[in-house]
């Protein structure tokens, strides 16, 4: 193992919702890690983010950040469509890279993003976070030890807080298999090790917003996926839970069975005359805290000791060809065989 960096410089590219979160994290809870820099084209929004933080750096234009020497990383946090490009972007620029889901949209394009940092032999690293949630680890060891038998029937879950606030018109085709499901996907094949999806039926509607379903929009969707080590899967979403979010994963096998993933925000329950009450996460960042540090820590771990990254480019490629296949069944109304 080669001398480890001591230091990790990290410039965010994004700074949004998830990026923030992102930039807080990277700033306080990660061993080795500094953040450099702050970029995001909108006026004003790198300054104020860096600002909040005690970051020096703010850039509106990525160039200048990739140029920066004093730059070693980028974490990007950036809208969805433009991952890729900014992949390929950091990669040439020799900066190692972690990119939020998805990777890319289409597979030529993963395949793009993958070969730009082999080429250039940077750690890619992508934020599928589940595997680093603690019941989801304690999952994944359970199942390598052999404790469930062989992998039959796995579910997967992601329904969204509500009440659905967002303008439908907004949201990008095909979102819900794209940014949400295809945590599903990759979680689905984390608790299936060494399997490969072979056959993936998608059925998806507009429930939350019926008015909205005329132009595209889809909030509420079931996938069926069939692995080659004969194992069955199912994963579905919905973009709004009144109790909260909500996020689990099951594993039934040939010797018993696995669970993880709890919407509670605390091992609180209130016991009343109404009834009993837990309280519930209302977002992302609150539920999955501890797995957003993970994924970070492991992220620059990976680059200060010149280990290989934990999620790969592989991994998102193979989670968004199960996407890429269930827009094909919701377009076709038909069963999709992968690699066809």
């Amino acid at each position: 193992m080669p001398n480890p960096v001591a230091t990790v410089r990290v410039a965010l590219i994004g700074a949004g919702r998830i990026g923030k979160n992102h930039a807080e994290i990277i700033a306080r809870r990660v061993p080795g890690a500094v953040l450099e820099a702050v970029v995001d084209p909108v006026d004003g929004a790198a300054r104020q983010l860096a600002d909040s933080l005690g970051v020096a750096k703010a850039y509106t234009d990525v160039d200048t950040a990739l140029n920066d020497a004093e730059i070693d990383a980028v974490v990007v946090a950036a809208p969805a469509r433009s991952h890729t490009d900014l992949v390929v972007k950091a990669a040439a620029a020799r900066k190692h890279i972690f990119v939020e889901k998805p990777m890319a949209v289409t597979l030529e394009d993963a395949d793009r993003a993958i070969a730009a940092a082999d080429t250039e032999g940077v750690v890619l690293q992508v934020g599928f976070n589940r595997r680093f949630a603690p019941g989801f680890v304690a999952a994944r060891a359970a199942i390598d030890d052999g404790k469930i038998g062989t992998p039959q029937l796995l579910r997967s879950l992601t329904r969204d807080p509500g009440p659905f606030t967002a303008d439908p018109s907004r949201i990008p085709p095909w979102t819900i298999f794209f940014e949400t499901l295809i945590h599903d996907f990759d979680t689905l094949m984390f608790l299936n090790p060494g399997a490969t999806a072979q056959r993936v039926t998608a059925i998806a509607d507009a429930l939350v917003r019926p008015d909205a379903k005329g132009s595209g929009h889809l909030d509420t969707a079931v996938v069926t996926v069939q692995f080659d080590n004969g194992a069955i899967a199912t994963a579905e979403a919905n973009f709004s839970a009144l109790y909260g979010y909500d996020v689990r994963s099951e594993v039934f096998g040939s010797a018993g069975m696995v669970t993880a993933g709890d919407g509670r925000s605390n091992d609180m329950t209130l016991y009343s005359a109404s009834g009993a009450h837990v309280d519930t996460a209302r977002s992302d960042t609150e539920l999955l805290r501890a797995a957003y540090i993970g994924e970070f820590t492991a992220f620059v771990d990976a680059v200060r000791f010149g280990t290989p990254s934990v999620v790969t480019g592989h991994d998102a490629r193979a989670a968004l060809q199960i996407a890429l296949a269930c827009i094909r069944s919701v377009e076709t109304g038909a069963a999709v065989e992968l690699g066809e």
